[in-house]
């Protein structure tokens, strides 16, 4: 089986040899980077979840990283949910660093499994397909763009068999084996696309319904990450 941390990385944009330091300090190299090599950064995210989505999310994720941005916003959206603050999106978020060690949304190897990452990348895949837009042509488009990536086999054969199939909410949902996991698999979700249809709002609606997500905290997410996608 293939790492899927390090594609998550990938989808994400973060993947970078040598890179270190806080997520926001990657941000001016890899987007040098992806001037230079732009199917091996945040541009596969464009690919992968299409036009609006990926021209969103493939600028942002490429300053803020990978597993350790939808573990991070997780993580700030639930402490701001836990300590009673007013779910507002603001202007900006501070620098976004990765959760802390001790904490249930820690990004530390030991602490994420294989699986799990497969399934944030699941859940950001089945966002991306919620309204509908990734037909066998469109299918087809972007495999052959995945394919200039350099991803390889195994994990090419992973996106295309996921872009291809149902979406599998009661899989997706019985992933999450923690609330801190739930947290996550929305946040992913959420970070994913922009709910400004009704079929991705439904879609948004009824994954925090079937998590099990309070209201209240998913409210938090959709501030947090709100936030963030303004700020970077």
């Amino acid at each position: 089986m293939f790492d899927a941390k390090k594609l998550l990385d990938q989808f994400l944009g973060s993947q970078m040899p040598g890179s270190a330091g806080s997520i926001g300090q990657k941000g001016n190299d890899l987007m040098g980077m992806a001037k230079a090599n732009p199917w091996k950064t945040g541009a596969l995210a464009a690919v992968l979840l299409g036009t609006k989505t990926g021209r969103s999310l493939g600028s942002n994720a490429l300053k803020i990283g990978g597993l350790a941005v939808i573990a991070g916003l997780g993580y700030q959206a639930y402490k701001n949910y836990k300590s009673g603050q007013p779910a507002e999106p603001t202007q900006s978020l501070p620098e976004l660093l990765p959760p802390p060690k001790d904490s249930p949304f820690s990004t530390e190897p030991q602490a994420v499994s294989n699986d799990f990452a497969l399934s944030l990348v699941r859940a950001m895949i089945a966002a991306a397909k919620a309204d509908g837009h990734i037909d066998a042509s469109e299918r087809s488009r972007i495999m052959d763009k995945v394919h200039l990536s350099g991803l390889g086999a195994e994990a090419e054969a992973f996106i295309e068999a996921e872009l291809a199939k149902p979406i599998d909410l009661d899989a997706l949902v019985a992933s999450a084996k923690t609330e801190e996991q739930r947290v996550e698999i929305y946040t992913a979700s959420r970070l994913t696309i922009e709910p400004d249809t009704r079929t991705e709002r439904g879609y948004l609606d009824m994954l925090a319904g079937r998590l099990g997500l309070p209201d209240a905290l998913v409210d938090h997410i959709e501030a947090t990450v709100a936030s963030a996608k303004v700020s970077l």
